[in-house]
């Protein structure tokens, strides 16, 4: 059981409507201080109305906000002393150097992180005198995250954080991640990466048509799938009296645009069942591969939707 005094953020029955429209549906959930917790939801799902009252860009229409064991009516800007964001995207001012941008942004608060601290700790110290703009889109975002941290905040709102970024660029934002959860920040994270969710995560929030649908840990939600193995291969143009019989043989299937995905226990007996299937049908198993369940197979099982639709 979490005490309170362990809670960073809790929220009890939080709502808000657009119209007719209820984006936020009455949810509650808390973030444990230290972890990284994830919030995800297809698009529409009202995960980004809920994290803009959360950074205090919007207000609720209802519900109870506890902002570090205090009761708050809403995040203002006392609040906001001990929050950092990195929003989707920055505009930043052009012909500004690195160094000069920490320096601005630390002027906008009543304590503020040393500078050359900051550096060090987003490995930008090489770049400090260059113009932002000649900057790489890693080491923009990485600079985007020192820009939050400079008022050494409590909580640190992560949306995300590694979208348009190169492999290499994502493994260094990750390892800058888990260097600042080590450090006892606490750390709300949004994602179209389903495998940065299940990488980064303490705690997971699935939310959808603005209530939350499901929560654990990567490791339980896909422990709840209750399905050993999953068989992967490429549609090919199978035909619909095709697919319909192969959903007679196989109930747990997700189909995809351009591949089917078979949920099995017993691979064993499953794999060679599929391949006399295939045989008898003419149809030919390309990309075939079988994989553990992951917290995407999650995600479309309780959804019925991919993270980006």
């Amino acid at each position: 059981m979490i005490t309170s005094s362990e809670r960073a953020i809790e929220i009890k029955g939080l709502k808000k409507s657009y119209g007719t429209v209820k984006a936020v549906d009455g949810i509650s959930f808390y973030v444990k201080k230290g972890q990284v917790f994830t919030l995800l939801g297809p698009n529409g799902a009202g995960k980004t109305t809920t994290i803009e009252i959360l950074e205090g860009l919007k207000e609720a229409d209802a519900g109870q906000i506890e902002f570090f064991n205090r009761k708050v009516d809403k995040i203002g800007s006392k609040e906001k002393e001990d929050i950092g964001v990195l929003l989707q995207k920055n505009n930043y001012i052009e012909k500004v150097k690195v160094k000069e941008m920490l320096k601005m942004f630390s002027s906008f608060y009543k304590k503020s992180l040393p500078i050359n601290d900051i550096l060090e700790k987003i490995a930008l110290k090489d770049k400090e005198d260059s113009f932002v703009e000649n900057l790489s889109g890693g080491q923009q975002q990485r600079l985007s995250i020192g820009l939050a941290l400079i008022n050494d905040p409590k909580i640190l709102y992560l949306d995300e954080p590694t979208t348009g970024l190169d492999p290499q660029a994502r493994r260094n934002l990750w390892d800058l991640i888990e260097g600042l959860k080590d450090e006892g920040k606490t750390i709300f994270l949004t994602t179209h990466y389903m495998d940065e969710a299940e990488k980064l995560s303490d705690y997971v929030y699935i939310m959808d048509q603005g209530k939350i649908i499901a929560d654990g840990t990567p490791e339980e939600l896909i422990d709840n799938l209750g399905q050993e193995n999953v068989i992967d291969f490429a549609r090919n143009g199978l035909e619909d009296n095709q697919l319909a019989e192969l959903k007679e043989h196989y109930p747990e299937i997700k189909i995809n645009p351009e591949d089917i995905s078979v949920y099995v226990q017993d691979i064993s007996t499953a794999l060679p069942a599929l391949i006399n299937w295939a045989e008898k049908a003419e149809f030919k198993l390309d990309n075939l591969k079988i994989r553990r369940p992951n917290l995407e197979d999650v995600f479309i099982e309780l959804t019925g939707k991919g993270l980006r639709d």
